[in-house]
């Protein structure tokens, strides 16, 4: 399928989205629709295991919502915040590769990741600024963010439209790991390479069994640990788990 505001390039089990609207790569209507299509073409992919975002250029990863194209579209808060809320319940590993700005609902949609890894680059920067607007982190931002660092840090970052560095980004828990600009897509497609090598199975089994703990509590968490547990444990990639350990080899899971 061809898209006007992103790139889809699979590297081997790994699928890379790239926002395609430099240099802010600002999401415009157009892209939240299709970002939808990409999700669901991913989602069914079979041979994807693996979802990693970034942004074109070496600019931005995402500045967030197009202020102008969203005038013409009074339900983009509405359509933003239930897409960036897919992506937070994908069941494959999401990486993003914040390779410039994420700010706004580009950092939004970076809280919505799995693991989050940035550029070391000093003018890159962080945050969800959106009170200097007078508005508020409508996408997520507002949860996922105190989701992440607690409370007390998430309002000290939102309400005084904080914008980080990659090391502040990083001490504050905001990113797993700051790179150098040369060296990020490499570190994250490592990182990526080595998630697609596990048990699909077991990986899709473990992601939805943490969500479901996030969204409903560890009632339903667990619930969710059971059934997947007795999925996984009937497998054939847990008989081959356990193969290639007696055989002391590395194993090769198919996602069955």
């Amino acid at each position: 399928m061809g898209y006007e505001t992103l790139l889809l390039e699979k590297q081997g089990r790994v699928m890379v989205l790239t926002f395609n609207r430099p240099p802010t790569n600002s999401v415009s209507y157009a892209m939240l629709g299709e970002l939808d299509k990409a999700l669901d073409e991913v989602a069914h992919d079979k041979d994807t295991r693996v979802l990693v975002f970034t942004g074109a250029g070496d600019r931005c990863f995402s500045a967030g919502m197009d202020v102008a194209d969203a005038m013409n579209h009074p339900d983009i808060g509405e359509v933003g915040r239930a897409l960036w809320t897919k992506v937070d319940l994908f069941e494959k590993p999401t990486l993003a590769a914040i390779n410039g700005h994420a700010l706004g609902g580009g950092c939004e949609l970076a809280l919505a990741c799995h693991f989050r890894f940035m550029t070391d680059n000093p003018k890159a920067l962080m945050g969800c600024p959106e009170l200097n607007l007078g508005i508020i982190p409508g996408w997520g931002g507002t949860q996922r963010m105190t989701r992440l660092l607690g409370r007390t840090k998430a309002l000290d970052l939102i309400l005084f439209s904080k914008r980080l560095s990659p090391a502040e980004a990083l001490s504050a828990g905001l990113v797993e790991g700051v790179y150098a600009p040369e060296a990020l897509m490499p570190k994250v497609m490592e990182t990526a390479q080595a998630l697609s090598e596990k048990a699909p199975l077991a990986v899709r089994a473990a992601i939805k069994a943490v969500t479901t703990h996030l969204y409903k509590g560890i009632d339903e968490g667990l619930k969710a640990e059971t059934e997947g547990s007795k999925t996984c444990a009937t497998s054939k990639d847990a008989i081959e788990g356990f193969t290639a350990f007696m055989q002391k080899r590395k194993p090769e899971f198919k996602g069955e």
